[in-house]
């Protein structure tokens, strides 16, 4: 890719991607950092670009990725009085709603080890565990950008498979719709 095509890359996709980082980020010059950040690195990798079936796809995944990322990294907030004052206001949940919980878990959990082992791997380590990508790297050894594409495939399928669950129980009967 030559620079007026990647001109035009940037023209094209700008807005989209700031709109995506502001409405994670919730701050108008994180999202702008978060968009020259991710055509910075569109740039460095722009000889393997025609890889891609989809820049667009790639671009908006790594906004995501990268202003989640900006998100986990904020260390400013005060936790413990936060969840002061929220434990205040919050109610226990009622047996319905922690019956709702468990079963909703049940299924999750239940969709997940359905999933291939290295999906289940990289899901318990990031969802769970909550490691950082270069953390997951080292014990998996694969790329960083591979794991985030398995992620969000691995994801996707648990998205996917829940939704498929819900409209089959809704069929039938069995369940509230109630969807997290």
């Amino acid at each position: 890719m030559n620079r007026e095509e990647f001109n035009v890359l940037v023209l094209k996709l700008s807005k989209k991607l700031y709109v995506y980082a502001y409405h994670i980020l919730q701050r108008q010059e994180e999202a702008e950092d978060a968009v020259q950040e991710i055509f910075i690195r569109l740039w460095k990798m722009r000889v393997k670009l025609d890889e891609y079936d989809s820049i667009e796809a790639l671009a908006v995944t790594m906004i995501k990725n990268y202003s989640i990322d900006q998100l986990r990294k904020r260390k400013n907030i005060n936790y413990e009085y936060i969840n002061n004052v929220s434990s205040n206001y919050e109610t226990e949940p009622s047996p319905h709603e922690q019956m709702e919980r468990n079963e909703t878990y049940n299924i999750l959990t239940g969709i997940i080890r359905e999933l291939p082992d290295l999906y289940q791997q990289i899901i318990r380590l990031r969802e769970i565990e909550g490691l950082t990508y270069e953390e997951i790297s080292e014990i998996t050894s694969q790329k960083i950008n591979n794991l985030r594409v398995l992620l969000s495939r691995g994801r996707r399928i648990i998205r996917d498979e829940y939704k498929k669950y819900l409209y089959e129980q809704r069929g039938t009967g069995k369940t509230s719709g109630k969807v997290l």
